[in-house]
């Protein structure tokens, strides 16, 4: 074999073991020597009661699942630290942790912090999981709408600016129509006119993505405080009271123990959300259209040579993007909350961002990534209401360290599509 040809295998060797990531081991190793200290310095006594039922009405009767809190928190400390070993027999190997790796890891951790934190107490699991759904459905949708901006070539900075002009249209076509599939129609519609204009001046005129992704989000911000104050907030009784979609408890499926209610006993919003997570995954992955859109975000000069339309195929779909972070705008106002509020969705879409590099550019992993989130945010007010021993302010924190931890490298390298960001210039 010549030098010249020996060369590649050589380079392709390099670059595979310089992707090696022992990021994953590491905080693994972390969190588990962290965690070990709560059942050995502070350890509980008592039990744990995990309630499986939603009241004492269900048709199905679980029981509850009742744990000895200390002896339970160190045996997920023993299954999290094989956890660790086998990540870290896997990076040495030069081999990607798995999504079944990590989603164990995880977890081992939350049983045993909840069976430590909630010792001498009655856990409510369907309302912990359901606040977790809740809490990360609107996530789910601006994250999914990054997917495709992103997979597209179009960074989306501005998820936050399309949840909140969805969440104000919403709001204020679902008071003037009484219908809240109106407002729904509306939020979308926002969604789509704040990724036209992101897509216009990132698109068209090759201005900075991130840039403009900062403005729009500010702009919005002003906009909405602006018009909230000055229409909203005065005519509250017309402008600011749409009708909630009602929840929609699907037969049979409602009544599986413990997922049924949080799964099954929804509104349409989040069914939609199921849909679209799916349609999202199976268009990305299985149509044309999605190969089309994945060619363009990777190599656009390429597909440009094959016959794809670059900038049309990035209008368009950037502008579907925003009209699914519109939907997830819709969520705050026309099922979690009857009324608009100043900057209501709290830095969600940033969130979402951070959702989103976590779960690779994926659906099915920026979806499992914002239900984590959900539930870290919804933990706090639940583990606060049982008295648990923990301060209110670590839990206050604990989804912003999940973030930061999770962005920081919990998966691994994370490699965005190659054009994301880069404006594409006919030759």
């Amino acid at each position: 074999m010549t030098a010249a040809a020996e060369t590649p295998i050589v380079s392709d060797a390099k670059r595979h073991v310089a992707m090696t990531s022992w990021k994953a081991p590491a905080i693994f190793a972390l969190f588990t020597v962290l965690f070990a200290l709560l059942p050995l310095f502070g350890p509980r006594d008592g039990v744990s009661t995990f309630r499986l039922v939603a009241d004492a009405s269900a048709v199905i009767r679980v029981p509850d699942l009742v744990l000895p809190s200390n002896p339970t928190a160190w045996v997920c400390v023993v299954l999290m630290a094989a956890a660790t070993f086998a990540a870290a027999a896997r990076a040495r190997a030069h081999r990607p942790q798995p999504l079944w790796l990590i989603t164990a890891y995880v977890v081992f951790l939350l049983l045993g912090f909840l069976a430590w934190a909630s010792a001498g107490g009655t856990l409510p699991m369907i309302g912990l999981l359901s606040g977790a759904l809740a809490l990360a459905t609107p996530l789910i949708f601006g994250a999914l709408g990054g997917v495709i901006g992103e997979r597209v070539g179009v960074v989306n900075i501005a998820i936050e600016a399309q949840l909140l002009a969805g969440a104000f249209s919403a709001a204020l076509v679902g008071s003037l129509t009484g219908t809240p599939w109106l407002g729904l129609v509306a939020a979308m519609l926002s969604g789509l006119l704040v990724s036209l204009v992101l897509a216009v001046f990132a698109v068209t005129y090759f201005v900075n993505q991130i840039i403009v992704g900062v403005v729009l989000n500010v702009l919005v911000i002003g906009l909405t405080t602006f018009f909230y104050g000055t229409l909203l907030n005065p005519n509250s009784d017309t402008l600011n009271s749409p009708e909630l979609f009602p929840r929609i408890a699907v037969p049979l499926l409602s009544e599986i123990p413990v997922l049924g209610p949080v799964l099954f006993d929804q509104t349409v919003v989040v069914y939609l959300m199921y849909v679209v997570v799916f349609v999202v995954w199976f268009g990305l992955y299985r149509t044309r259209w999605g190969l089309r859109l994945r060619a363009v975000g990777e190599h656009p000069q390429a597909a440009d040579t094959v016959g794809i339309n670059v900038i049309a195929t990035r209008y368009a779909n950037v502008m579907l993007a925003g009209a699914i972070a519109g939907m997830g705008g819709a969520f705050y106002t026309l099922v979690s909350n009857p009324q608009f509020g100043r900057e209501m969705t709290a830095g969600a879409g940033f969130i979402a961002l951070a959702a989103l590099i976590f779960g690779k550019w994926d659906p099915i992993r920026v979806t499992l990534a914002a239900l984590l989130f959900g539930f870290a945010t919804n933990l706090q007010g639940v583990l606060s209401v049982i008295g648990s021993p923990v301060p209110s302010q670590f839990m206050l924190m604990l989804p912003y360290v999940v973030t930061l931890f999770a962005v920081a490298g919990l998966v691994g390298r994370s490699r965005p599509p190659a054009a994301s960001g880069q404006p594409y210039i006919k030759s």
